[in-house]
């Protein structure tokens, strides 16, 4: 079988977390299920696969594998019981790099009222700032999780009732040095379509979102508000571009794996073989080729600013995996 753009998925965000209990606990509450763990007890590690379940899900009963909107979890045995250990979040400099998960709600200031009620911290609340439509939670790490939308900010304020069977994840941001070059990456080696691009030049940052199918890009202000054509979506990556990075030859963001680690990667999923040997194909950078080292399961390529992307089979294509 050959490689099928229009059959890729962007599968998975991991995040390395101190604690799983308490992370499962969060995102639990947040209505994510935990579809899949695999446990590597030689290698001192184990990895939980969350994703949204519910009948309303866009994936309910998928394989894991053939999901989008899923989130990872690696733990390393003992990090729970070590008081030093810390997560980097990718948000303090300087470490830079990936800046946050976001999960799409029905009513988000019933879904904030709800999180600062379990006890969860934020980043920002919805009354900070000027953008009133979105908030930042923070989980047990002090990974930031984006709050927005998919009904209208204003007009559900007075709404007390969330319902997490509908909640989708959304996106992922990382942030980027050349946004030309990582939107051409994404576009023409892993098949994504530009679906919105928001501009602040105010602010000096832009902000592009890519993701699977054929909705057309859409531009608009940093403040317009609560207008998001795409929350109802899972799957989308979010590039966040500050002015003048790129043209620094200096400039380089955290990939998340050198010291101090904290997110790892993002997962992309088709068939596996012929992917890979599309890649090679095309030049593109390795982490670790197919045929490296004992895991022979898993493939990692390396995007413009080094963000280590992961490729592993869709199991509902064709079997590869025993997971």
């Amino acid at each position: 079988m050959a490689t099928d753009l229009s059959k890729y998925k962007f599968n998975h965000s991991m995040l390395r977390v101190k604690d799983p209990q308490a992370s499962l606990k969060f995102y639990s509450f947040l209505g994510m299920s935990l579809i899949n763990k695999l446990e590597f007890p030689d290698a001192k590690f184990d990895l939980y696969f969350l994703a949204y379940d519910s009948p309303a899900a866009r994936s309910h009963k998928r394989h894991w594998t053939d999901r989008e909107g899923v989130i990872e979890l690696t733990h390393n045995h003992g990090t729970e019981a070590d008081p030093d250990y810390k997560s980097n979040t990718g948000n303090a400099e300087p470490h830079r790099g990936f800046g946050h998960v976001c999960v799409s709600v029905d009513n988000i200031h019933a879904a904030c009222a709800r999180l600062e009620a379990e006890g969860y911290a934020f980043q920002k609340k919805l009354a900070d700032g000027r953008m009133r439509h979105i908030a930042f939670a923070l989980d047990p790490d002090g990974y930031w999780v984006e709050l927005i939308s998919f009904n209208d900010v204003d007009k559900t304020a007075h709404v007390t009732e969330t319902n997490v069977e509908t909640y989708r994840m959304n996106h992922t941001m990382i942030r980027v040095r050349d946004h030309t070059k990582s939107i051409a990456f994404y576009s023409d080696v892993m098949g994504m379509t530009l679906k919105r691009t928001i501009e602040s030049p105010a602010a000096k940052f832009n902000l592009y979102f890519l993701g699977y199918g054929p909705a057309p890009a859409a531009t608009d202000s940093a403040s317009a508000p609560n207008g998001n054509p795409n929350a109802d979506l899972e799957g989308l990556l979010e590039l966040t571009w500050n002015y003048g990075t790129e043209s620094d030859p200096d400039f380089k963001y955290h990939n998340g794996n050198d010291a101090p680690q904290g997110f790892g990667h993002i997962c992309w999923v088709d068939d596996l073989a012929a992917a890979c040997e599309r890649f090679e194909e095309l030049g593109v950078p390795w982490k670790k080729r197919l045929t490296d080292g004992r895991m022979k399961t898993v493939a990692f390529v390396l995007d413009p600013d080094g963000y280590w992307v992961e490729i592993i089979q869709n199991e509902a294509l064709k079997k590869h995996a025993a997971w």
